[in-house]
């Protein structure tokens, strides 16, 4: 069988991720948990077969809300699985069905901080952790920044969120001294930095495609079958 990777020979033109489409055999839930779920997919890239297990994940958005002086809209948050009260950026999961990334985006702003923007753009597009995860999560940058008319009501690690407004400058320098771990605030701001050296043209539309977002949430032991017709909706 030929390689269907092209045998790690050298692309050319703009260095960009290449999406592949492989032959899956087999695609089965592993595990059904509450947030997201543990597929195992048998697939072949011409040796043979590989079976790997990886978090099927809805996908998720992110937003660093900036103020007319640069300042960062940050939240402090408790992480059970780092054991960690790390400073984050607002960010949700895509668990709404047919909720458009951006709504979703205002949506996580508004609830995690009392905000809404006037401006909105697309800073970066990432995936989290590409080797055990299909999640793929957008960052917005929002401006324009103004108080919503009611204060949201928070449960759970929500509840004890601490909020600061920090210059961006001084939190790529706590990203730099590795004092900061999320990576959404990591890459938000490091991201922002450039584009605002650039003259913000780098920016994308607020309605962006967005070819990598992560498939729907698939129940049940869904067949290879469907789970292409899942991804290709």
């Amino acid at each position: 069988m030929p390689d269907l990777l092209g045998g790690g020979r050298p692309g050319d033109g703009p260095l960009a991720d290449e999406p592949v489409q492989v032959p899956v055999s087999s695609s089965e839930l592993a595990f059904e948990g509450r947030v997201w779920d543990i597929r195992r997919e048998t697939f072949d890239l011409g040796d043979g077969p590989i079976v790997r297990d990886f978090m099927d994940h809805p996908g998720a958005v992110a937003v660093l809300a900036l103020d007319d002086d640069d300042r960062a809209f940050l939240i402090r948050q408790y992480r059970h699985p780092v054991r960690t009260r790390g400073w984050e950026i607002p960010a949700g999961l895509l668990d709404v069905a047919d909720e458009d990334p951006l709504a979703a985006a205002q949506r996580e702003l508004a609830e995690e901080g009392d905000l809404v923007a006037s401006e909105w753009s697309v800073l970066s597009d990432f995936f989290t952790s590409p080797g055990g995860s299909d999640e793929a999560l957008r960052i917005y940058l929002a401006r324009g920044l103004t108080a919503t008319d009611e204060v949201f009501a928070r449960e759970d690690e929500e509840a004890h969120i601490e909020m600061r407004w920090v210059p961006l400058d001084e939190c790529v320098d706590a990203v730099l001294a590795r004092r900061v771990q999320n990576p959404s605030l990591v890459i938000s701001v490091l991201a922002a930095q450039a584009a605002r050296s650039r003259g913000w043209q780098s920016l994308g539309v607020a309605n962006a495609p967005w070819p990598a977002r992560s498939s729907p949430r698939i129940r049940g032991a869904a067949s290879t079958t469907d789970r292409a017709s899942a991804e290709q909706g």
